[in-house]
């Protein structure tokens, strides 16, 4: 809203700075600064205002260390997150970048469905919440909007040779008649590449691909494998960060980590120089997304003020659902899709320790007659709290996977 105001005013009127808002970093800056701020300060205000409510956490007895003293912490601050991402957003970002519109229209639909799930378990006392079709369902609509937007939407495009574009059968949005690289004339595509790790320097991979058998058909019948996926991830990581978020700071300290990762992808993805220099995709127009993601890593930590060890207020679903449907979305407009195993290590491996008990569980009533576990309790943090260990370390040593985690992320950039 901003850009655009700060636009008109400097083709209509002369002053100092002019030309400032044009710079990327400069708005993400500014965008993260109120960020921070409105989590932090505004924050409080919003907890008091809960606590007035009474909107307190009910806790279910299961026996760990420190549990029962969290009972009647105010809940749903997630409400603190989205407002403190969408704010500022909507002041320093493009609002006419489609990029920037998928990720508003991503958050608000997440935090609708976290809010009523939430609101159903507080005010109308139903601990089952939001049925878990009806969040899955919701997850799948968001998943579709961004897959089908990215198959179709000519403002989601890649930069590459106009010839390869043509021998490889790409659809050409544009062609830049004085824009030569390699002796080739540049275009802006509709493809479905997308960037491998540990590939080399112009690896990729289409998605056709994984159609061969079609031949020429491949490229109209590719929606049938890129839409399941984009559903899948962006269900699975979502789901995944609501798991997470059971002790204090955990998911909210590990969502801002991995939100530095990917701000330093969208930067590079949306810069011609950096995108060629590392072999990514550039994708113009993507840099917006450096915006967005600054503002998510600032409501990160601007929550972690009063999210931290003892927890002032939780995030509830209103929150841990948005932030793993954000960071999914991030990774699949960046086109890093498959970085998230690595990435989201933490999320995976707490989703993957609730599969894994309750498979095995299953497995041994059937062939015994009686369930046996892998894990003392799932999520895996609960499992380290039943052996003893203190909530702060636990937050703190997932903490330090997670960044060993976003560094050998990022390390793929040059690892090639």
């Amino acid at each position: 809203m901003l850009y655009h105001l700060l636009e008109f005013l400097s083709e209509n009127y002369d002053f100092v700075g002019e030309d400032l808002y044009q710079f990327i970093t400069f708005r993400a800056g500014t965008a993260f600064s109120l960020s921070l701020i409105i989590s932090m300060i505004f924050g409080g205000r919003i907890i008091r205002y809960l606590q007035r409510l009474q909107i307190g956490e009910t806790v279910r007895d299961l026996g760990l260390q420190g549990q029962l003293q969290k009972q009647g912490t105010p809940t749903m601050g997630g409400i603190i997150i989205v407002g403190a991402i969408l704010i500022p957003a909507i002041l320093f970002a493009r609002l006419d970048n489609v990029y920037i519109l998928l990720m508003i229209f991503t958050t608000i639909f997440l935090f609708g469905i976290g809010f009523t799930d939430d609101y159903i378990k507080v005010f109308k006392k139903n601990k089952e919440g939001l049925s878990g079709k009806a969040k899955i369902l919701g997850q799948i609509f968001v998943g579709l909007v961004i897959a089908l937007t990215m198959l179709y939407s000519e403002g989601i495009v890649v930069r590459m040779d106009a010839v390869e574009a043509e021998a490889k059968g790409y659809e050409i949005v544009q062609i830049f008649e004085s824009e030569v690289e390699n002796g080739a004339k540049v275009a802006h595509v509709k493809t479905t590449l997308t960037n491998i790790p540990f590939t080399k320097k112009g690896g990729g991979m289409d998605y056709r691909s994984w159609l061969w058998f079609l031949g020429d058909n491949a490229g109209k019948m590719v929606w049938i494998v890129f839409i399941p996926l984009v559903i899948f991830i962006m269900t699975a990581v979502s789901n995944a960060a609501n798991l997470t978020d059971g002790l204090d700071g955990l998911a909210t300290g590990v969502s801002g980590i991995i939100g530095g990762v990917l701000v330093i992808f969208a930067y590079v993805s949306g810069n011609l120089n950096f995108a060629d220099y590392l072999g990514v995709l550039y994708l113009p127009d993507s840099q917006e997304l450096v915006v967005f993601t600054a503002c998510f890593i600032g409501a990160c930590l601007g929550f972690l003020w009063y999210n931290s060890f003892p927890a002032k207020v939780f995030m509830g679903d209103t929150g841990s659902l948005t932030l793993g449907g954000i960071i999914a979305a991030l990774a699949i407009l960046l086109r890093k899709e498959w970085l998230i195993p690595i990435l989201c290590g933490i999320f995976l491996a707490e989703n993957l320790s609730v599969i894994l008990q309750v498979s095995y569980f299953k497995y041994t009533k059937r062939k015994t007659g009686e369930g046996k576990r892998i894990f003392k309790m799932a999520p895996l943090h609960h499992h380290y709290q039943k052996l003893g260990m203190p909530e702060v370390k636990i937050v703190t040593r997932f903490w330090l996977v997670a960044i060993l985690l976003a560094a050998f992320t990022i390390l793929t950039l040059k690892l090639r």
